[in-house]
């Protein structure tokens, strides 16, 4: 049912005469880096699963090649992360199908798992018991190589089963546009431009001091980035609030308040210091601010807003979810914009009737 595959012209022959519909799946370590570190791709062609080691000496260009072709089509389950890890190693997709946007769409739920999904569709039961296994150790146990293995061997029966219903359904296009969405999101390198808006706690704090905030968070993705190192290990929350609420007089004052940082060393010590001693520009004040909590009045709006979209998710049989998070309302609420999050097809499902709800 599987191969191993540690060598460039092995994995070619893999794919050389790849079908147009691949299954994909990785496996991937994320414990002491910012970028997960791949440790395993698993790729069904006909039926068979290669089991790819990027650890070895593999080249990915033939996969990358074949995952960047736009007329094939690539099927995995759950893919957010699992683009981002295939992306450490070159490889991109042109095209996803996965499996999970495509059972909320046929009615199946939201965020559903893959066992349960093979069970639901196809009647087979999974193991489970390797999920948190150490998919870095060579070499795999056998229960590894099975478990990684039927990651992948299923994926081109619930292609073929999901594709029958989101036809029926009528939803293939907002499918499709879902899961290039998921793409574009995967292959974006600039971070979140507004990372302050989840710091609530400094909703009260004054705009140049959520300036701070920002240019402090922004800084710290960017570097936990470059050095490959959790964002905690680098600056924790708790430490970048403190840190902007009272910007440090000098080195040792920052050196002394930030001690057990393990991945605060002199040098972004250096540049940290700069990023909260250095005046603010004024363009660096053109942000919108962090939103406080919700007043009573705006509670109900909220409420109301949640509510039509859960009579529009009843009109489609779609997961609420699906269509729109609270915190999105919230946003839309505070900023009276419309949330990039709701383009594309919500904006015709949701705009008139959320924009209608909100207070003039």
């Amino acid at each position: 049912m599987s191969d191993w595959i540690d060598r460039t012209e092995t994995l070619a022959r893999l794919i050389e005469d790849a079908p147009t519909t691949l299954g994909l799946d990785t496996e991937f370590m994320r414990i002491a880096t910012f970028l997960p570190k791949l440790a395993l791709v698993q790729v069904e062609v006909d039926g068979r699963a290669g089991l790819v080691d990027p650890t070895a000496d593999v080249d990915p260009a033939p996969l990358a090649a074949v995952l960047a072709d736009p007329a094939r089509t690539i099927v995995m389950h759950s893919a957010s992360e699992d683009l981002e890890a295939l992306a450490t190693w070159r490889c991109t997709l042109a095209r996803l199908f996965d499996t999970q946007i495509a059972a909320a769409f046929a009615g199946l739920g939201a965020g559903l798992g893959y066992q349960k999904l093979v069970v639901e569709l196809l009647g087979v039961d999974l193991p489970k018991a390797e999920t948190r296994s150490d998919w870095l150790r060579r070499p795999l146990t056998p229960q590894q190589i099975d478990y990684a293995a039927q990651d992948v061997v299923h994926l081109p029966a619930l292609h073929e089963e999901l594709s029958a219903r989101l036809e029926r359904r009528g939803f293939l296009a907002w499918f499709a546009e879902d899961c290039a969405r998921l793409i574009d999101r995967a292959g974006s390198r600039e971070g979140d431009p507004e990372p302050q808006q989840s710091m609530r706690g400094a909703a009260d704090w004054s705009l140049p001091a959520q300036a701070l905030l920002r240019r402090v968070l922004r800084w710290r993705d960017r570097t936990a980035r470059a050095i490959d190192r959790p964002r905690p290990w680098l600056l924790d929350d708790a430490h970048a609030l403190d840190l902007c609420a009272r910007p440090p007089g000098d080195a040792d004052e920052l050196a002394r308040r930030t001690q057990g940082l393990r991945a605060l060393r002199s040098a972004q010590r250096v540049e940290l210091l700069d990023e909260l001693r250095r005046p603010l520009a004024e363009d660096e004040l053109q942000f919108a601010p962090i939103p406080p909590p919700p007043s009573p009045r705006e509670k109900t709006v909220i409420a109301a807003m949640k509510d039509a979209v859960t009579a529009r998710a009843r009109e489609l049989d779609l997961p609420e979810g699906l269509l729109c998070a609270r915190r999105h309302l919230e946003s839309l609420l505070a900023t009276r914009r419309w949330p990039a999050a709701l383009e594309g097809w919500r904006r015709g499902v949701l705009h008139d009737t959320l924009m209608a709800r909100l207070p003039g």
